[in-house]
């Protein structure tokens, strides 16, 4: 959607208990104050519900358009990308420093080097304009999510006291990323976080009646996802053939991504099966994130994985967790 956030108060308009946010915001597409507004505006007419998701973006063609050129995107392990992504992360920083604080704040003056809230020499009243207020103002608590997808984020987005998501990890990686984010948290932000807390991680699933039938129809998919996203470094979450970083121009098979822990694909007992282990590997979810589709799928595909998931495979996931959780609870009872 080029416009999650108007979508949004479609959906808060027609419901009454859903949060309701974008996965992500790329900051680098907005001026600040015009996400702030937008974003406190959705807040206030959902009655709190809306959720502030952001992210440093994914392509160059999705935000070096609408930043005028000011921002790319790159791979800080990519040596030729690293002069965008430094780039990046400075007007992202920047981005977020002014979000939040005309969010927050009654009246905020920003001075950086790629904004200016207000610009010098506004008149106002025989005067000149030095402070902002923004209009609206959020009228209730929001959530903030950032992507967590490099070793300078895994510190900066704890550190802000945002939620954090993780996406296209191996297992390895993402469960020493996920206990690192909260070692940083703690450390900066004092205050240990409980099992899952602040953070989620992305699955992308695909349920079919039969093993074989769900991978022949997740395939093209996510086939097509990986021509779109590898040639931009986005396979440096994954190991490669030998166990090691991937080598250039390697695009993992959807059996690589099942193998990784990435893709969860096949019979609903087989997703449960997943599930319950990614649940068990990371000590505990309290956020769970689907992406129940692909490139090239039809909405009626996605709305048929949506019924699936919530029909056949979160009852019986509920449930394991919750029998497992009162087993470990015996355990240490008798102990």
């Amino acid at each position: 959607m080029p416009n999650a956030l108007l979508l949004g108060a479609f959906v808060a308009e027609r419901t009454r208990r859903i949060g309701i946010g974008a996965m992500f915001n790329v900051l680098g597409q907005w001026h600040p104050l015009r996400l702030a507004e937008d974003f406190a505006t959705l807040h206030n007419l959902s009655g709190g519900r809306a959720v502030l998701g952001v992210g440093r973006g994914t392509v160059p063609r999705e935000i070096v358009p609408l930043s005028y050129g000011r921002a790319s995107v790159g791979s800080s392990d990519n040596p030729d990308q690293q002069a965008a992504d430094a780039r990046n992360r400075e007007v992202s920083d920047e981005s977020l420093d002014l979000l939040l604080a005309a969010l927050s704040d009654e009246r905020f003056c920003h001075r950086g080097t790629y904004f200016q809230a207000p610009p010098r020499g506004i008149p106002d009243r025989g005067g000149e304009v030095e402070h902002l207020t923004l209009v609206p103002r959020p009228r209730h608590p929001y959530r903030v999510w950032q992507a967590v997808t490099s070793p300078a984020s895994l510190v900066s987005v704890p550190s802000r006291g945002f939620g954090g998501v993780f996406w296209l990890l191996h297992r390895d990686l993402l469960r020493a990323r996920w206990e690192r984010f909260a070692q940083v948290h703690a450390s900066v932000r004092g205050t240990e976080l409980a099992p899952g807390e602040k953070r989620t991680v992305v699955v992308n699933t695909w349920i079919g009646d039969s093993h074989a039938e769900a991978v022949e129809r997740a395939r093209p998919g996510h086939d097509e996802f990986w021509r779109f996203l590898g040639p931009y470094g986005w396979t440096r979450g994954y190991r490669g053939p030998d166990g090691g970083p991937p080598p250039p121009g390697w695009l993992p098979t959807l059996e690589d991504s099942m193998a990784q822990g990435t893709w969860v694909v096949g019979t609903a007992a087989e997703v449960v099966d997943a599930l319950v282990r990614l649940h068990a590997d990371l000590g505990g979810l309290a956020e769970l994130t689907l992406f129940p589709s692909a490139p090239g799928e039809s909405y009626a595909a996605t709305q048929d994985q949506l019924r699936r998931f919530a029909g056949q495979v979160r009852p019986v996931l509920e449930r394991r967790i919750s029998a497992a959780a009162g087993g470990r609870n015996r355990a240490a009872m008798q102990s």
